[in-house]
């Protein structure tokens, strides 16, 4: 009884055929643009000029002992200095072997003695050799490695094509050309292993593929099985669901000459996915496309993990039942972890003021964190921070800094080992967890504040009516937390005098878009030092709460892009 197709496999053979007319179209407009491409007529007897000098006998050994195919060419110039024609006049052993590899005989005959460059190879006129000839001869200086793309037409079949990296070099009255086809080295094969990338270039005038020496360890294949030889090949290689997403990249490409990406799913007891970006590419300026370039990037274990974390912002937002949108949660979270007692540092010797206001443009609340606390021995914890992104993770990463500064600072270990252990930690949970902070510990019996910098923008210093920047460690600021494990911090300590005032604040409060960092800093330190005159003297924590609302507001607008938060820390006399 014969059996009927189900819809599945009726729908995956029309995709095959799809691939296959879509591919045989493209060879024929290859094959059919190779042979009307215009091109000299090959000459039946000697060339019209000979070289003007002779080719020594000791040249010709020295061109055979070349470890790269090189041919000689000689430029023939006319009675006003210009280039009128290169002579090919001499190659060596590796060229001849090239030339049986690669050049059909049917379309080139044996080379047999001097004849012009470009009769023999009209194409080669319409590629970057020529410019490089005439430089080499007119600059005498070697040129390139440059790649050549060529094409040499049959009589039938597709044309053959060429691509090498050229270099060109004068040598006395002649120019030398070498070529080679690149080189793909083992540590090519290793990066590609470790990295899941490969590439390949699908030559679609012979329908052969050169893959990049990775290639079918990406895509999964045994270490003895051959690559796919074509396009076909790879389509038979992936799940029938995306031979669709192919067709489409395919289309994209080679008709309207688009770079295109797509996800490619292979089949197996561990599916994997790959992506592939691919572009056209054309052997002549406006001549179809001959190849397709492409690299494929094994994204299994990040489409695993992204699947991981919206099962988990899934499960966490049915924790939430309660609140309505991801952006309620993320508020409470940061209300109930940024602190609200003023005045709590005053004893001490500290005023505080904190104010925060959300991304303008309605991104999603931010990782801006601040932390201000005495601590058991009379010494204060001072902190302001940013963890990178918007929305519940970056408020997540946000409360984690902080809750583990919170409990690290009792160790009363100094601040740069806080600072190292926040970044271990921000390393250890994983490769997007990352944040700007500046760590303080200020010492009432000297007045002095101890702080460290890990990528943050650094404090402000008011006193006596200038703005200035504190001085950063010898070294420079320290690295962005959850960049590097194990990566050491270095402190500065800075007096603070009676009515100093202190400014911790996140980039949102000066980032603008394209605009200079450097002028960013500038207008903060005009802002703060107008606002401080405006306000008059700040004597208690009513006018240093009165002056840092001001100062937000002076600096804020439509143009911020992130959230801002400012911390502003008076010594009280």
């Amino acid at each position: 009884m014969e059996q009927v197709p189900t819809g599945h496999e009726a729908r995956s053979t029309l995709d095959h055929q799809a691939l296959r007319e879509l591919l045989s179209a493209q060879r024929a407009r290859i094959i059919s643009y190779a042979r009307t491409c215009p091109a000299r007529p090959l000459p039946d007897g000697p060339p019209a000029t000979e070289p003007s000098t002779p080719l020594p006998a000791l040249a010709q050994e020295i061109l055979d002992a070349l470890p790269m195919a090189g041919i000689l060419v000689a430029p023939v110039v006319d009675a006003r200095g210009r280039i009128s024609e290169f002579l090919y006049v001499s190659q060596n052993a590796r060229a001849a072997s090239y030339s049986r590899a690669h050049i059909p005989r049917e379309s080139v005959p044996p080379w047999a003695g001097p004849v012009s460059l470009f009769d023999r190879f009209p194409v080669l006129e319409y590629t970057g050799l020529p410019r490089m000839l005439a430089d080499a001869h007119h600059e005498r200086a070697p040129q390139g490695p440059e790649a050549v793309e060529w094409f040499i037409p049959r009589d039938s079949g597709p044309p053959a094509r060429l691509s090498n990296d050229v270099h060109v070099a004068p040598c006395g009255d002649y120019l030398l050309i070498l070529w080679e086809a690149g080189h793909r080295v083992p540590m090519a094969v290793a990066a590609q292993k470790l990295v899941r990338t490969c590439w390949a270039e699908w030559n679609l005038s012979d329908g052969t593929v050169e893959p990049s020496l990775g290639f079918g360890y990406v895509l999964g294949l045994d270490p003895d099985a051959p690559d796919p030889a074509d396009f076909l090949g790879l389509a038979d290689l992936i799940a029938p669901a995306s031979l669709p997403e192919l067709y489409r990249l395919l289309y994209d490409v080679l008709l309207r000459e688009w770079r295109s990406e797509c996800d490619l799913r292979l089949p197996g007891a561990y599916e994997r996915t790959i992506r592939m970006v691919a572009e056209p590419v054309r052997a002549a300026p406006r001549g179809p496309v001959w190849a397709v370039r492409a690299v494929l990037v094994d994204v299994t274990d990040d489409r695993r993990r992204r699947a991981l974390a919206e099962a988990a912002g899934a499960e966490a937002r049915r924790q939430h039942s309660r609140a309505q949108t991801l952006g309620e949660v993320a508020d409470a979270l940061r209300d109930a972890v940024l602190p609200r007692s003023p005045g709590e540092l005053t004893p001490y010797g500290l005023d505080t003021a904190a104010v925060y206001r959300p991304d303008a443009t309605g991104a999603g609340i931010g990782g801006d964190w601040y932390k201000a606390r005495s601590l058991p021995g009379g010494k204060l914890l001072i902190a302001l921070g940013d963890a990178r992104g918007h929305g519940l993770e970056a408020v997540t990463l946000m409360a984690k800094l902080r809750y583990a500064l919170a409990g690290l600072v009792y160790t009363d270990e100094p601040v740069e080992q806080l600072t190292r252990w926040l970044n271990d930690m921000a390393c250890d949970d994983g490769t997007e967890s990352t944040a700007t902070a500046v760590i303080a510990r200020y010492h009432p019996d000297t007045s002095m504040l101890r702080w460290t910098c890990a990528g943050h923008p650094l404090p402000i210093l008011l006193r006596d009516g200038r703005a200035t920047l504190l001085p950063v460690p010898p070294d420079g600021p320290g690295l962005t937390l959850g960049v590097l494990p194990g990566r050491s911090y270095t402190a500065t300590e800075t007096v603070l005098r009676p009515d100093d005032i202190v400014l911790l604040y996140s980039d949102g409060l000066v980032e603008r878009r394209e605009t200079d960092p450097d002028e960013d800093t500038a207008r903060l330190l005009a802002a703060a030092e107008e606002r401080l005159r405006a306000t008059g003297r700040v004597h208690d924590h009513a006018t240093l709460q009165h002056f840092a609302e001001d100062l937000v507001t002076d600096l804020d607008g439509p143009h911020r892009s992130d959230d801002a938060t400012l911390l502003a820390v008076r010594r009280t006399p």
